[in-house]
């Protein structure tokens, strides 16, 4: 079994090479929110583009949305939220901490004992994870609004819109990325769970007769995009919900789960919400949304979904915690993150051996012409093997280096990082060169 890296170990190498920042740090922080850095964010948008791109551009009947964060409240009670969207919620009475009922050992339920202090617990009470506001400038229930809990719900109130204007048919899909709110009792783990996060989801529609055929479909497909990015298959699992398990809308679900530092866990939910949404939203809109289906014989019903639902910002912990690696080399430890070449924030690293006899100006050169086609980081200082360092902790898959015999032949070391393997390549080869080691990549540990 790979080792795990420790959480600790992670989130300082997050800071460290400016993955992610507490949120405010200056100020002392504020719980539960991160700052994506510099390799952050192009870590996080080159996962939402590979997510983007398997569910869109490589499915013919998957079109796109992107639906507001703030809806009318109507929306919130025909979904169930305002009503079921709840956490049992206890407070320690001595030391003023807040527990989820359902996350305390069973004997300091039994007990009415705090798991941190000892001190007594408050009986549990229903708590709404939803976050509140109110548009225009008056505060009042008439113009109450919610941040949304999820972004399903967009994608479900725009039904009708996409059928008609996309001209699809079902069976199709409606993905989305975005913006999700959930004033959560207890946030930890790093970017694990936090109240402000952003979700990957896609909601397949599909004849009520065909969902165990689709739901297996899209289970599978699903398990394979994560190994499509790198992650390895020993480190996930399916989890299926058990009936105190399942939520108010489905019929059956599982869970891909991944084996994180702190235990195995959530990654991405499949559902099959069967027609509750659309009903729901018929039911508290008073509007059709029945589907005619002219390529069965002119019948009307209300379409099946099934959904798959990803963490965008968890995707990006569970790429970071099974991409870190430690392995040791001439005497020395090695930190490197094996990252998928098309998720690591840098493709190429640029380096002249020397900054004199003209290897920087020639690196320079060669760095602006990957650029067109590769997000590069140029570097001249200090020794090369501790800039190979540099770029093996954020993940940086190639190499270049420009020494003497570049001047000579026109020729430049390319290293790949998972082996360290170094060849001689022309500069005028490189792009393809590069090109064709992502789309072979294995990973090597």
């Amino acid at each position: 079994m790979e080792s795990m890296v420790p959480m600790e170990t992670l989130v300082s190498l997050c800071k460290r090479r400016g993955f992610i920042y507490q949120s405010s740090e200056i100020y002392g922080g504020l719980a539960s929110a991160w700052d994506y850095g510099p390799m952050g964010v192009e870590l996080k948008n080159r996962v939402q583009n590979f997510w983007w791109r398997e569910m869109t551009q490589l499915h013919e009947n998957i079109v796109g949305l992107d639906a507001s964060i703030l809806m009318h409240p109507r929306v919130w009670e025909a979904s169930g939220h305002v009503e079921s969207f709840t956490d049992p919620l206890v407070d320690c009475k001595k030391c003023k901490q807040r527990f989820r009922a359902d996350q305390i050992p069973k004997q300091n339920m039994e007990t009415h004992s705090c798991p941190e202090c000892g001190g007594e617990l408050t009986d549990p009470r229903q708590f709404n994870l939803m976050f509140r506001t109110h548009v225009g400038p008056v505060e009042s229930d008439a113009f109450l609004v919610y941040l949304r809990p999820e972004t399903a719900q967009g994608i479900y109130v725009n039904f009708k819109n996409v059928v008609q204007t996309a001209r699809m048919r079902v069976p199709f899909g409606i993905a989305q990325v975005g913006k999700a709110f959930r004033n959560e009792i207890t946030t930890k783990n790093f970017i694990f769970r936090t109240c402000e996060f952003e979700q990957m989801e896609m909601q397949f529609f599909i004849h009520p007769s065909e969902d165990g055929k689709w739901f297996e479909q899209w289970k599978q497909e699903r398990f394979e995009f994560y190994e499509k990015m790198g992650i390895r298959e020993t480190r996930m699992r399916f989890h299926q919900h058990g009936p105190d398990e399942l939520a108010h809308y489905a019929k059956i679900a599982f869970d891909i789960e991944y084996e994180f530092p702190f235990g195995w866990r959530e990654l991405e939910g499949i559902h099959n919400r069967t027609d509750y949404d659309l009903r729901r939203h018929m039911e508290y809109s008073k509007k059709d949304l029945t589907y005619l289906d002219d390529l069965r014989g002119g019948e009307r019903y209300i379409p099946y979904v099934i959904e798959t639902s990803a963490g965008l910002t968890r995707t990006v912990l569970t790429v970071l915690a099974d991409a870190y690696d430690e392995e040791e080399v001439e005497g020395e430890k090695r930190v490197v993150m094996r990252l998928h070449p098309e998720l690591a924030p840098v493709t190429v690293g640029v380096f002249p051996l020397v900054k004199k006899d003209g290897l920087a100006e020639l690196a320079q050169e060669v760095a602006r012409d990957l650029r067109e086609d590769f997000t590069t980081f140029y570097d001249q200082g200090g020794a090369i093997g501790r800039r190979y360092r540099r770029q093996d902790e954020i993940g940086t898959p190639f190499g270049v280096t420009i020494d003497y015999q570049s001047k000579d032949d026109r020729t430049v070391t390319l290293r790949y990082r998972d082996t360290m393997e170094q060849v001689r390549v022309p500069i005028v080869e490189l792009p393809e060169r590069i090109r064709q080691a992502v789309r072979e990549y294995r990973r090597v540990d």
